[in-house]
């Protein structure tokens, strides 16, 4: 393959891959809406983990969360401080709430993507 037809090739791959979709709900048993925003293709399959909230920082658009496994990122339990996608999502946390939550690496930043309070 010509240097041409390759650089075309990656820059055609590359611009599709970083179009970001709207992700649709499927529904859960827990009885509260989750917050949806848009993100990367494929990130609708992304595993949920369980989380007490330890710090709210919503100038920052930040969680610190004492959190579960999170699977798809091989993340062991921990506390440690994500960025939250859509920051209205976070109006209304405080310290001591339990989420739920799937969260993904996005250029290099632990985020959250999509989140909801447990009862």
């Amino acid at each position: 393959m010509s240097r041409l037809n390759t650089i075309t090739l990656a820059l055609a791959l590359g611009l599709g891959l970083g179009t970001p979709v709207h992700a649709q709900h499927q529904g859960h048993s827990h009885g509260s809406t989750p917050t949806v925003v848009n993100q990367a293709p494929g990130a609708t399959d992304l595993p949920w983990a369980e989380a007490e909230i330890r710090r709210v920082d919503l100038a920052a658009g930040k969680l610190s969360l004492r959190h579960g496994e999170i699977k798809n990122l091989e993340m062991p339990p921990m506390t440690m401080v994500f960025t939250v996608q859509d920051k209205s999502s976070m109006e209304g946390l405080q310290a001591g709430d339990r989420i739920r939550f799937t969260a993904d690496q996005i250029q290099g930043t632990y985020t959250v993507i999509h989140l909801e309070k447990l009862p």
